[in-house]
């Protein structure tokens, strides 16, 4: 029986997410590493499957294929506790995957891979990340205040979607000791997870 495959980079918190939800979910899966530093999104093979280039990509059971991290997630969590039944939590889960993509990612990932995988000095990587990271681990560290997780009282996606990269915000140049309640955070959904801590 054919099963998905996930073709990712083992280094990409963006392909985490996929096989997180996979894992959780006891969906069955193959891996295809699939290497951005060398280039083998690049290839003529690659292209043929996914032509943005990116990964994760996944090729479901049926044949058909899916890109984007967040789209992969929701497809496989269809009918899972990963997302709210109720409308407004549903919602919130949403706008919590949107702002991943578009502030935390953006920020905290591209400083990371530019610092610890291209080992640039600080004084060459664009100097907004920084106060954009504190920012958005601020705001997050408030939002966790008084809840456990981001939406609702039970794990779903939208803290998947945000601990993957959260939980190396070290690399990128964030010390998580000051921020706390993400800090917090991070334990709890890696424990949810049962993945091993990435926590310094």
């Amino acid at each position: 029986m054919s099963v998905m495959t996930v073709y990712g980079d083992s280094i990409s918190g963006n392909c985490h997410k996929v096989k997180f939800v996979a894992e959780r979910l006891n969906l069955p899966f193959r891996w295809v590493e699939t290497s951005v530093l060398k280039k083998e999104t690049r290839t003529p093979e690659f292209l043929a499957l996914n032509p943005v280039g990116q990964v994760p990509f996944v090729m479901l059971a049926d044949g058909r294929g899916l890109a984007q991290s967040n789209a992969i997630m929701l497809h496989l969590a269809h009918g899972s506790t990963l997302i709210p039944d109720e409308p407004y939590e549903r919602a919130l889960m949403m706008q919590w995957l949107f702002w991943e993509q578009y502030s935390h990612e953006t920020v905290i990932a591209v400083r990371r891979f530019h610092r610890h995988y291209l080992k640039k000095a600080d004084s060459e990587i664009e100097p907004s990340l920084l106060p954009r990271g504190e920012k958005v681990l601020t705001l997050m560290n408030d939002h966790l205040a008084n809840r456990a997780y981001f939406v609702g009282e039970l794990l779903t996606l939208a803290d998947i979607a945000l601990v993957a990269y959260t939980r190396f915000s070290h690399q990128a140049g964030f010390d998580l000791k000051q921020w706390p309640q993400v800090r917090a955070w991070v334990a709890r959904v890696e424990k949810d997870l049962g993945v091993e801590s990435a926590l310094p």
